[in-house]
């Protein structure tokens, strides 16, 4: 019998829990770049064949001049407003729920939650992620796109590992129990 596909969240926040700034900034980013570290993403990625995220972080990356990094992999933009598909980008809006259930159920390998905090939100409500990567970032922004909002059940989690970097990054992984 094969493995179940787990649906994995991988994003990174301030120390008081902001994925954004209020503007939607993400310029407090910067502060742990470093040449040649990557914080695990690329070996992480390897592990991945299809990613969900909102229409606002989809429209984010592309307003910051970039290609969509996921275009490679199954793409599934979380929207209000149907689109017709760009390659392997899919405008999805149907429901979350099962959206990741028929994700579940075909072959292949993990299913990244690329963000943003209100997909993430959505899907802890329904107690969807299996895993959590989680790198704090070393400032505190006192207010903007708060990572985790109140209303979804309790999650016990159990830390698989956690690691510190030279520039005040710590990356904690997470599993559901």
């Amino acid at each position: 019998m094969q493995n179940e596909r787990k649906l994995i969240l991988y994003i990174a926040m301030s120390l008081d829990g902001y994925i954004a700034t209020s503007d939607d900034g993400l310029d407090f980013l910067s502060i742990v770049e470093e040449k040649d570290q990557d914080y695990g993403y690329n070996s992480f990625i390897e592990n991945i064949d299809t990613v969900i995220l909102g229409r606002k972080t989809y429209d984010k990356v592309l307003s910051m001049g970039y290609d969509f990094p996921h275009a490679d992999k199954d793409a599934f933009i979380i929207t209000r407003t149907a689109r017709p598909p760009i390659g392997l980008v899919k405008f999805y809006t149907g429901n979350l729920k099962e959206l990741v259930a028929g994700l579940r159920n075909k072959p292949g390998k993990n299913i990244f939650v690329d963000g943003g905090a209100e997909i993430a939100n959505e899907l802890l409500k329904d107690n969807l992620i299996d895993e959590f990567y989680i790198s704090i970032i070393p400032v505190l922004l006192d207010e903007g796109i708060s990572l985790f909002k109140n209303g979804r059940p309790e999650t016990k989690l159990k830390l698989v590992s956690s690691k510190s970097f030279p520039k005040g990054l710590v990356q904690m992984h997470y599993a559901r129990y």
